[in-house]
């Protein structure tokens, strides 16, 4: 309560976490524990930030993971995240892409328009996108990351859960030859069921949400369903 002793906890791309405690008094610095003692930090791939400009001359940012360190002949795993709009990727520790790494994986975080965290313009521009710009931005970079020589352009594959789920079929319909594979994970794949069968709705706020993020217009909402183009 004093405030003389405290807990803390670090965290970094290669480091799971370490809780510490703190004396402010004396400033002396003792190690608790480690959140996975098992793992071996000398076997994890650092994650670097990008910056690319996309088609429209958007300045789009995000995250790749070198499976230790290698580049060019390797596989890569495109990772879009879930929301859309308020959540974003962070450079922090992640099991799953560290999991991919050390079995050789590349994996390519993108923070494309309508994410949180770079301004209310920018995740505005999302909005009524889900099915357009906001794959047009996973689409272009991954085609930067491949033109950068990072990757294998005949190995690359699309993974998400969520929204992230959607953007892993959606851009594969849009750029079939580009993803030799697919993953969705509990995402949704028809937009149409956002309104008729979605819990979003049945928020105080949630008709208004869907009224600006998604729009009514059965055509585009039909366009933007991946269960409606899998021809």
């Amino acid at each position: 309560d004093d405030n003389k002793v405290l807990n803390i906890r670090t965290e970094a791309d290669v480091n799971p976490g370490i809780y510490y405690l703190f004396n402010t008094e004396t400033e002396k610095l003792t190690q608790l524990f480690k959140t996975h003692p098992t793992i071996d930090i000398n076997q994890l791939s650092p994650m670097s930030p990008f910056e690319f400009t996309n088609r429209d001359g958007v300045n789009v940012t995000g995250y790749f993971t070198a499976p230790q360190g290698k580049v060019g002949d390797v596989p890569l795993v495109v990772m879009p995240h879930g929301g859309p709009h308020g959540p974003r990727d962070y450079w922090e520790y992640s099991g799953d892409i560290q999991a991919l790494a050390s079995r050789g994986y590349a994996v390519l975080q993108v923070n494309f328009q309508g994410s949180g965290g770079f301004g209310n313009d920018f995740e505005v521009a999302g909005y009524k996108e889900w099915g357009r710009k906001i794959q047009h931005d996973i689409i272009d970079a991954t085609r930067w990351a491949l033109k950068k020589g990072y990757a294998d352009k005949n190995r690359v594959c699309i993974f998400g859960a969520s929204f992230g789920g959607y953007s892993a079929l959606m851009s594969s319909i849009i750029e079939p030859e580009l993803f030799k594979c697919a993953i969705g994970y509990v995402g949704v794949y028809d937009m149409n069921l956002m309104w008729d069968k979605g819990d979003i709705g049945e928020q105080d706020w949630g008709e208004d949400f869907l009224n600006k993020v998604l729009g009514t217009d059965k055509e585009t909402l039909n366009a933007f369903s991946p269960v409606l183009q899998v021809d």
